[in-house]
């Protein structure tokens, strides 16, 4: 399982190290897992790639925009392949042809066979899901299953 949350208003907000390249904040997580050198940097140029970061690997944080270091943290998320993925208001801090570049990433990976919970305030982002649950004061208001889920063209 892996966890992303959406607030990078800065980069420590995001979990990235200030002082490492977007590529290495990436392959950190396969530091600890230990995979070889040659396979981390692979797969984290893959998992850029995937959040098409591939021309920003090199730059730290604070050279990135704030949708560029969500991008990256949704890429750390990535990069150990996992089968659950919690994600807290990925698309919050990014312009809307980013988000739905995110959505439809998630439809991607969704497809492949990974579960994705999403949070979120945005009615655009939630009709990508496959069955909406809505929260008000605590409880659940709201359980519904999306028959043409996911609406790529909703956004």
């Amino acid at each position: 399982m892996s966890a992303f949350s959406g607030d990078c208003s800065d980069f420590s907000g995001c979990n990235l190290l200030s002082r490492a390249t977007a590529l290495h904040n990436v392959e950190l997580p396969l530091v600890y897992s230990g995979v070889a050198s040659k396979e981390r940097a692979e797969r984290a140029k893959k998992s850029l790639a995937m959040v098409e970061l591939s021309d920003r690997m090199h730059h730290k944080p604070n050279e990135l925009s704030g949708g560029q270091r969500q991008r990256v943290a949704i890429a750390l998320a990535l990069v150990n392949s996992p089968s659950i993925i919690l994600a807290d208001e990925p698309t919050g801090n990014l312009d809307s042809q980013t988000g739905v570049d995110i959505m439809k990433l998630f439809d991607k990976l969704h497809a492949e066979g990974n579960t994705i919970i999403l949070v979120t305030h945005e009615r655009d982002i939630a009709a990508y899901a496959h069955r909406i649950i809505s929260i008000r004061d605590g409880k659940i208001a709201l359980d519904e299953r999306v028959k043409d889920a996911p609406a790529t063209s909703a956004v």
